[in-house]
């Protein structure tokens, strides 16, 4: 079967406004604060951070951090182990974990956890997408741009095997159409 290419979930259109929206939300609750330090969540993160800081008014200063729950393209290993660490102390500042998409919410519920161990003044969390019904327990989003089904997005920072990262938009894909010959 030949790749029928990704069907588009969320347009490039939607994704602008909400980004817009996000950033003035962090802005206001981050008005006052010497710095905040924002966190990118590498790869996927990249795209939305970049639009969310050049939005956001209030002093920032970007980090990345690279983190690892997939053995190998789509099949995930089910443990979160740190990749790449930040460059910088988080002691005593106000840190903003940006992620690209909350599937079982075991990779941001893990940083939250290695963050706030290093005594941050505060953390918060940000992420573009959320699959709601796959979260597994609790997880807090203080900042979220859309809730989106049970299903393999790509674009706009998401990606298949580090296929489709670049699409403007967010889509849905069928990874099987991709593997078939």
């Amino acid at each position: 079967m030949a790749d029928t290419g990704p069907n588009v979930l969320i347009a490039e259109e939607r994704i602008a406004p909400r980004v817009d929206e996000l950033a003035a939300r962090i802005s206001a609750d981050y008005e006052g604060v010497d710095e905040l330090v924002v966190i990118g969540v590498l790869k996927g993160a990249f795209i939305f951070l970049a639009d969310l800081a050049r939005r956001l008014t209030v002093p920032h200063r970007i980090d990345f951090i690279a983190v690892s729950s997939y053995a190998d393209g789509d099949q995930r290993s089910g443990e979160v182990r740190m990749v790449l660490d930040l460059r910088e102390s988080i002691e005593n500042r106000h840190v903003l974990v940006v992620e690209d998409i909350v599937d079982t919410g075991r990779t941001l519920r893990y940083l939250v956890q290695q963050f706030e161990a290093r005594g941050p003044a505060s953390v918060r969390t940000c992420a573009l997408t959320r699959k709601k019904a796959r979260n597994e327990g609790e997880i807090r989003i203080d900042y979220l741009g859309f809730d989106i089904p049970d299903m393999w997005v790509v674009g706009y920072g998401l990606d298949y095997a580090e296929r489709h990262r670049t699409l403007p938009y967010i889509a849905a894909l069928d990874p099987a159409t991709l593997d078939a010959d």
